[in-house]
């Protein structure tokens, strides 16, 4: 690995990082993505190459660059990493969440893990492809793009609708990939060819307003919400088993007994409410289940101390698991909500179905061999993640998408996993040296001569 090239990667990170691009989730105020264009824009230009600019929304810009290739006909990749992060609770963090600090050999910071380190290790390595010269067969793209975090309204989903030819690539590389299982003897590294769905659904409750001295036998829209929220909480639906379930399970190479509980439907539930390590549940939960978590609940009126309210709205992120759609998760609402299902409205904020990529494609094998030059041994695990990305938007173009990087074998996935919007959120240097050489080499080999 190429010290030099490891030291841009984190340096970059770092910068990003203290740019502080948070999306809570608004259009206008909020993102300021433009600072980590900036950055960006400086780091590749610095070799000559042009970039376009994008600001569909006032300080909130993308970044598209381009090498041209040799052949038109050939397939073209992109690089695409998002510049936006979630907001953060600095009271639980152990360091400043927005100071990029290198401490014990981990970058630290909110976007650390997402997706800030592997949209560095992006731009170095296209910054490098540039540097040396490398004259690929079809394009090679960067897209440092907005808004990922809140949906890709003025993001990816923007240039789908209003730019698609700046954008258009025959195979894309974003998050998340590249985390190891398996055992000494058949390890295994996942990358994501495909992701759930989301639609996010806003449950609007009603009640009767009245005066907060006389609660008996109210009508109080929160308290019928609060029970709402409960329902949806305890709601356990069967599980629901896809080919890319059956590999994750394989990769893991846990013992017999422990394989066939995951892949037993009438007995991956209990198994998983009994398991020692909540996060571990959480993670095969969400890859088994359609998952509703209530996550916000406001009123479209002025909440004051001593009325009892008339309408409530719950924001619920709805994630589901691919064929479902409309009717199946309004068939999952009615039964978790019961009695309560007739008490409550429902409008859709944001809709995209789970998508998946096939993986019997010279990317996947180009990527097969990049991994294998660090480790040998290796074989290359397809799997499905239980966010969202902007893979989404790019399959609805017709492109091939992979969540894709190269981590430590250091960094346990559990304990991965937890950092992705929570508290401490780091990674360590030597997965971003790996990342960063591992999009070089996926690169040269595909679009070598």
């Amino acid at each position: 690995m190429d010290e030099r090239l490891t030291n841009e990667s984190v340096e970059l990170l770092q910068q990003l990082i203290r740019n502080e691009c948070v999306n809570d989730g608004t259009i206008e105020g909020t993102g300021h993505e433009s600072r980590n264009a900036d950055t960006l824009q400086q780091v590749i230009e610095g070799v000559g190459l042009d970039v376009q600019r994008w600001e569909p929304v006032d300080d909130r810009a993308s970044i598209v660059a381009r090498i041209e290739g040799s052949d038109p006909d050939a397939p073209s990749i992109c690089l695409m990493g998002h510049t936006d992060v979630v907001p953060v609770n600095e009271d639980g963090w152990d360091n400043d969440p927005f100071g990029g600090e290198l401490i014990d050999g981990e970058v630290w910071g909110r976007g650390a893990v997402d997706m800030l380190n592997l949209t560095s290790s992006m731009a170095v390595a296209f910054r490098h492809l540039a540097d040396t010269n490398f004259k690929p067969k079809g394009d090679v793209i960067f897209f440092g793009v907005a808004d990922e975090e809140a949906g890709s309204k003025v993001g990816a989903q923007w240039f789908a609708e209003n730019e698609p030819d700046a954008i258009r690539a025959d195979y894309v590389l974003t998050e998340n990939g590249g985390l190891h299982s398996g055992s000494p003897e058949a390890p295994s590294i996942g990358m994501n060819v495909g992701e759930k769905g989301i639609e996010w659904r806003t449950l609007r409750v009603r009640g009767t307003p009245g005066h907060g001295s006389r609660p008996f036998r109210s009508d109080n829209a929160l308290v019928t919400a609060a029970a709402v929220v409960q329902r949806l909480s305890e709601y356990r639906p069967a599980p629901k088993f896809t080919e890319l379930w059956r590999n994750q399970v394989a990769a893991m190479r846990l013992d017999e007994e422990t394989t066939a509980i995951l892949l037993d439907e009438s007995r991956l539930n209990d198994h998983l409410a009994e398991h020692p390590l909540p996060d571990v549940a959480g993670h095969l939960w969400s890859c088994t289940h359609c998952t509703f978590s209530p996550n916000m609940v406001g009123s479209p009126t002025t909440l004051k101390s001593n009325v009892i309210p008339d309408t409530i709205d719950i924001t619920v992120d709805i994630r589901t698991l691919p064929g479902e759609g409309p009717e199946e998760i309004q068939a999952h609402l009615d039964a978790a909500l019961g009695d309560l299902a007739d008490r409550v409205e429902t409008s859709i904020d944001i809709r995209h179905p789970s998508s998946i990529s096939r993986h019997d494609t010279p990317l996947w094998d180009s990527m097969q061999k990049a991994v294998n030059t660090p480790f040998p041994t290796a074989t290359l695990n397809p799997s499905m993640i239980v966010g969202f990305t902007d893979s989404r938007v790019y399959r609805e173009m017709g492109s091939i998408a992979y969540g894709a990087g190269l981590f430590s074998p250091s960094l346990e996935p559990g304990e991965f996993g937890s950092r992705f919007h929570g508290h401490n959120e780091r990674i360590d240097v030597e997965s971003m040296a790996l990342t960063t050489q591992f999009f070089i080499d996926v690169v040269k080999d595909m679009q070598g001569a």
